[in-house]
């Protein structure tokens, strides 16, 4: 009996003994997987592709307040054969409707980011240009606030950047290389100003294109 009994128990030791053993072998397993998670999620967040276009790469989201606005896509100006900047247009969510993104009364941003040196005169001469081209009527009815914006303008150089951010309730924001330079309120310039690279008559056809992610 006492030989019996103490087999019993030798048998219980080892049972307890192989199941802690496949216990701690699964928290291991399980441990294992997590790092293995872990270091597969940061690596994709790590190789998240910003979008390229002409040398220049714009990142995939911006922040304006507390909302996050995500690139839908990427244009180029040209003039006569000369890359003149790259263009990106971010919304809350993505469209190739331009008539709506110009409608929409929802936070937007165009970014244009200078590959070559464009004089105030020029930019002058360019925005006016569009603004004749694309909103003819309204261009008349906002001489004061398009005057204030041609204004604002200055010569800008290679890897400059010029941003118009429209936000509900605020108006159209003008920064050069992340330093404000005024804000008209008002919904309807918003839809003027972005009327200029998506309207009937953009700056070239690519550029539209290209922002609307087509």
């Amino acid at each position: 009996m006492i030989i019996e009994s103490g087999g019993s128990a030798l048998r219980n030791k080892g049972h307890k003994s192989s199941l802690v053993a496949s216990r701690g072998h699964m928290r291991m397993r399980k441990a294992a997987l997590f790092f293995a998670v872990a270091m597969l999620a940061q690596a994709t967040v790590s190789r998240l592709p910003a979008a390229s276009l002409a040398g220049v790469t714009l990142p995939d989201t911006a922040q304006i307040g507390g909302t996050t606005l995500i690139l839908n896509g990427l244009g180029l100006r040209t003039k006569f054969a000369v890359k003149v900047y790259v263009v990106g247009l971010y919304l809350e969510q993505k469209s190739s409707d331009p008539n709506a993104i110009i409608k929409a009364d929802t936070p937007k941003r165009i970014v244009m980011h200078f590959v070559h040196a464009a004089t105030k005169n020029q930019m002058t001469d360019a925005f006016d240009e569009s603004f004749n081209d694309n909103t003819p009527d309204v261009r008349k009815t906002m001489k004061a606030d398009i005057d204030r914006l041609l204004g604002a303008l200055d010569t800008l150089k290679e890897g400059d950047q010029m941003i118009f951010t429209y936000v509900p309730g605020t108006g159209t924001t003008l920064a050069i290389n992340g330093k404000e330079k005024l804000t008209i309120a008002g919904a309807a310039f918003g839809q003027v100003l972005f009327s200029v690279w998506l309207g009937p008559k953009p700056p070239n056809a690519g550029l539209k294109k290209g922002i609307l992610g087509q």
